[in-house]
């Protein structure tokens, strides 16, 4: 029998891994409110409200859960309902059952860190975010830690890729960030985020030790003025505004991915240099060459 794989909130990282997945052999099941936007996908489509208990308890038995769930607004509310109280339901849903998935993922982010002074950061460092969107992706955390299922926190850093261009977007308007003090930011590529995913699961298929919690950002974490000069070049382009007060309430950390490199992983686009190529040239943002 093929290996069944339920992806709860299947949006554009959820279909990514349930291509690679198919790819791999299993059997897919997505699930998100509209289910339109799997069709032609190979994925098998199951409307889901998780605020509906009926549906919670009629959800399928499956050998791997992916949490991937994305809030609908940038309120605390929002981030509650789609983070904490959601992956809590989820995990009722399963604990109560004779046949347990062999392993649940939730995908948490590196917001849950609250330095913010270019400190390097990895699994074993305090996370103790005041903002409330890293409170409650603790709170998550923490209670996947505490069940009694299998499971696997992937905190990923920020995430861009086809469509998630906004940095490529203020370059082209000219605005680049601050040289001083220096501020860190750390990324990773869409199609690294379902690398991962894919690359776990594949390791707990294989009987092979899968950790609890992995950090998941790409090989080199910069300075946000290298990342948007380099940018600049790329696309010719002659930055003539700073930005100034946003960024200053931005994070600066360095995000230490050798754990994920240990159990094998590899990463398709290793630096931004890599990863914005392959978004510019795919969005059609390089000037065609002369």
């Amino acid at each position: 029998m093929k290996t069944t794989t339920l992806i709860l909130g299947c949006g554009d990282i959820g279909q990514q891994l349930g291509r690679e997945l198919i790819a791999a052999g299993h059997r897919v099941i997505g699930a998100r409110r509209n289910v339109a936007a799997l069709k032609g996908t190979g994925i098998e489509p199951l409307a889901l409200d998780l605020g509906d208990p009926a549906a919670l308890a009629a959800l399928p038995d499956v050998d791997y859960v992916v949490y991937v769930l994305s809030a609908d607004r940038f309120e605390e509310s929002a981030y509650r309902a789609a983070y904490p109280d959601g992956l809590k339901a989820v995990l009722a849903a399963y604990e109560g059952r004779e046949r347990h998935p062999e392993r649940l993922l939730f995908v948490s982010s590196t917001s849950v860190y609250a330095q913010k002074e270019g400190e390097q950061v990895d699994e074993a460092s305090p996370a103790e975010s005041a903002g409330f969107s890293g409170v409650l992706m603790r709170e998550a955390e923490q209670a996947l830690h505490a069940s009694p299922l299998p499971g696997t926190v992937v905190r990923f850093s920020g995430i861009y890729g086809p469509g998630r261009d906004r940095l490529i977007h203020q370059v082209l308007e000219g605005r680049i960030a601050p040289t001083a003090p220096p501020m860190y930011s750390n990324r990773i590529h869409r199609d690294d985020c379902a690398g991962v995913l894919a690359h776990l699961i594949g390791l707990s298929e294989a009987g092979k030790p899968v950790e609890e919690l992995y950090l998941a950002s790409d090989c080199e974490p910069a300075p946000l003025f290298d990342v948007m000069r380099w940018m600049a070049r790329q696309l010719k382009v002659e930055p003539t505004e700073v930005i100034q007060a946003p960024l200053r309430k931005r994070a600066s950390k360095r995000c230490d991915n050798a754990r994920l490199l240990a159990s094998g992983y590899r990463f398709r686009y290793p630096d931004f240099r890599a990863g914005y190529t392959q978004v510019m040239k795919a969005g059609g943002f390089l000037p065609e060459p002369v």
